[in-house]
């Protein structure tokens, strides 16, 4: 019996306990740690799902852009259309007004909207045309070396390739009507402006282009349009900007060469010349005076600039009458002597006696000094009995001259005695270009 349970035993494993083997649990320990582990995965499966939608959208969109390029590519009508050439071509009717400052109305330089017309340029010649059916166009900004080759063919995609954007976290570029329906072949644009400058890119200049809208038409292409390269700078710089030409009413300071609230400007503020009016009419009448305002801080130059850019000034229509012995004067807006209207009797201006003269020289210089209480005009409705100044006239009985005598014989005055009156000069720039310096 004790050999036979030895046989039995020999073959256990010595190590096996006796009896049936009992299945361990686990430790409270080893469950939280699993719990931790399958909670991270689930944190970082939530992470990962964002990126791996993203991911798979942009393959899509690759994948959609690749399959058009190559549709395209096999589809021999969708080329030719590409490259089918095209006499019809846009156009500005106009160069752009200049400068350009950010918020400020877009025009022309003669200070109308912008026009585009559609031109056909077949035979080698530009003459414009329509199409039968309206058409979209986009106002553009493209960037200023766009062609610095001074090319005057491109293709679209030369043309889209230099569209200028705005600025990450900026408004777009223009603002207003940048889109336009062309009629008959024609179109004008409507209030737009620039909102940045153009300081911001290589070029520093912008242009502005007109295209057809994409999508608006399935004709031939009809080539953009572009004007010269320009620099749009910001707003608070026009807010200084001098007027060309400077006008009766603006500021002395919008002249050449008077800064605003600068020394020159203090100056003449200070003699109460505060507009471009009233700097003319003391040059007029007592040029003399003015400079001795300005003082010597204004260089030959720089008075020379001033008057200069004070000439281009238009002066209206409205005429002032002042009363004296013997005479009454008119004068125009900036204190020239437009007629002279003798009392009594005719006097032949050629023939005024030395005293006569000095008598309207004094004339001129009191209606100056009494501006506000002269009798306002309209330049229409002079007498026939007016004596009509020729330039040189005028130009004799302004102070600025030193000797009024030897002025007024040195100058040709008409020998008929009486001017017609239709010939009396109403408009702008009246005297400025008859020997006046």
């Amino acid at each position: 019996m004790a050999a036979k349970r030895l046989l039995d035993d020999s073959g256990r494993d010595p190590a096996e306990p006796e009896g049936k083997k009992m299945k361990t649990r686990p430790s409270f320990a080893a469950v939280i740690s699993e719990a931790v582990m399958v909670k991270s995965l689930q944190n970082f499966c939530s992470a990962l799902e964002p990126l791996i939608r993203r991911v798979v959208k942009e393959e899509v969109e690759h994948g959609l852009r690749r399959s058009a390029r190559l549709q395209l590519q096999r589809s021999p009508s969708l080329q030719f259309r590409a490259l089918e050439p095209s006499s019809y071509i846009l156009s500005f009717s106009n160069k752009l007004s200049l400068p350009v400052f950010t918020g400020s109305k877009l025009e022309d330089v003669d200070n109308r909207p912008l026009q585009i017309f559609l031109m056909n340029t077949e035979g080698g010649q530009q003459f414009r045309t329509s199409l039968p059916q309206p058409i979209k166009i986009e106002i553009v900004v493209l960037d200023g070396d766009f062609l610095s080759d001074e090319r005057e063919d491109w293709s679209s995609e030369e043309f889209n390739n230099k569209i200028v954007r705005e600025r990450a976290g900026k408004r777009p570029l223009l603002t207003g009507d940048v889109a336009v329906t062309l009629r008959d072949g024609y179109a004008s644009i409507g209030e737009f402006s620039f909102t940045d400058n153009s300081s911001w890119i290589r070029s520093r200049h912008f242009r502005l282009g007109a295209r057809v809208a994409p999508g608006s038409y399935q004709g031939a292409r009809i080539r953009e349009a572009k004007t010269e390269p320009f620099i749009v700078k910001d707003h608070r710089g026009e807010l200084y900007k001098k007027h060309y030409p400077p006008m009766l009413d603006d500021e002395v300071w919008r002249l050449e060469k008077i800064g605003k609230e600068g020394a020159f400007h203090k100056k003449l503020a200070s003699e109460a010349i505060n507009t471009v009016q009233d700097f003319l009419k003391l040059w007029v009448v007592d040029y003399a005076k003015l400079r001795r305002v300005l003082g010597v801080g204004m260089s030959d130059k720089m008075w020379e600039a001033t008057i200069k850019h004070a000439k281009m000034c238009p002066v209206d229509n409205k005429l002032y009458r002042c009363f004296g012995r013997g005479f009454t004067i008119y004068l125009n807006s900036i204190c020239q002597v437009v007629a002279i209207m003798p009392q009594g009797q005719n006097y032949q201006i050629s023939n005024l006696t030395t005293s006569q003269k000095a008598q309207v020289d004094q004339l001129i210089k009191d209606a100056y000094n009494q501006w506000g209480s002269l009798e306002e005009l309209d330049g229409h409705n002079l007498s026939e009995n007016a004596l009509v100044a020729t330039p040189g006239y005028m130009e004799a009985y302004s102070t600025q001259h030193q000797d009024l005598t030897t002025s007024i014989q040195q100058n040709e005055f008409f020998d008929g005695g009486f001017a017609e009156l239709d010939n009396l000069p109403t408009n702008s720039h009246m005297a400025y270009d008859h020997g006046w310096s």
